[in-house]
């Protein structure tokens, strides 16, 4: 048997647990009510959340439907003369790029509240959800049917924590959200964040997350001296060393910030509570350009 890595396990239930007979052997297809429906007639499903695909992806799905042809019939909904796709976005657009004139497809009758459940519930079964996308639906599927987390988690086979902890991230700042969005940052980076409730404070460290590259473990690190740190609490040699090099990190980056604003080598020294920073000039010249610089009136 084999085995899926850590990432690419997704929902145990999800959209077979809603609508069983989706769950189709390809060799059985004719016993099953499959049917071939012309793409013409055939529409994306108004209430399907997700919008983007990979186009390289579906150029790779295009080329096997040309060799292969369409493995796993869509599911539709039949409205007057055209067809809703339900689930099979994916393989209906690359039967296009394919070239195909007609696709098989199981035809059911869906209320308008079905439509949007198994939409939602089939965007959270995709390999390339990324975790702001996936919290969206779990949010969409609590307001829209009024369900509790443990009743969500039941029908799409996660843990209610889980749904939990994914919904969380919602709150941070549009910013972060991007980055989790873009796949810069892993929720388990951010996820720390959550306990800061200063949100300048929150965006400065993802930033610092991102130029250093930290890892989450040195992320929950960080986050848990700074609250250490703030309360007054004191901290083990190893926390302290871990302190004292995401300090030295941050110096460094605000100690080259500063040598491009002036043109000059700087550096910045600091005890617990105060500090200096330095700025090198090399001629009387240099001096002058220094000293103008700091004493030019800003710009109203």
């Amino acid at each position: 048997m084999s085995k899926q890595t850590p990432g690419k396990q997704r929902l145990g239930k999800g959209l077979g647990a809603l609508i069983p007979e989706f769950k189709i052997d390809p060799i059985d297809v004719k016993e099953k009510g499959v049917t071939e429906i012309p793409l013409e007639k055939l529409v994306p499903n108004p209430q399907q959340p997700r919008k983007d695909f990979s186009e390289e992806k579906l150029a790779e799905m295009a080329n096997t439907i040309k060799t292969y042809g369409v493995i796993q019939p869509v599911l539709v909904h039949k409205d007057k003369e055209r067809y809703i796709l339900v689930a099979g976005e994916r393989r209906y657009k690359a039967a296009q790029m394919a070239g195909l004139k007609t696709i098989p497809a199981i035809v059911k009758e869906y209320s308008p509240k079905e439509l949007l459940e198994i939409a939602l519930v089939e965007n959270l079964q995709r390999e390339d959800l990324n975790p702001i996308e996936e919290a969206t639906a779990y949010k969409r599927l609590l307001e829209e049917f009024n369900f509790s987390q443990e009743e969500l988690a039941r029908k799409i086979g996660r843990s209610r924590s889980s749904i939990a902890n994914t919904m969380r991230l919602l709150t941070l700042d549009e910013e972060i959200k991007n980055y989790l969005s873009d796949g810069k940052l892993t929720p388990g980076q951010v996820r720390p964040l959550l306990s800061i409730s200063n949100p300048e404070q929150r965006r400065f460290l993802a930033m610092k997350i991102l130029d250093n590259k930290l890892t989450a473990r040195q992320v929950e690190n960080m986050v848990k001296n700074l609250k250490r740190e703030a309360k007054g609490e004191e901290m083990t040699d190893k926390e302290n060393s871990e302190e004292n090099e995401m300090k030295l990190l941050f110096m460094k980056e605000i100690e080259e910030k500063i040598r491009k604003t002036y043109g000059t080598k700087v550096k910045i020294k600091r005890d617990k509570k105060e500090g200096r920073i330095e700025l090198y000039f090399y001629s009387d010249e240099d001096l002058e350009r220094l000293t103008e610089i700091l004493l030019k009136e800003p710009e109203s």
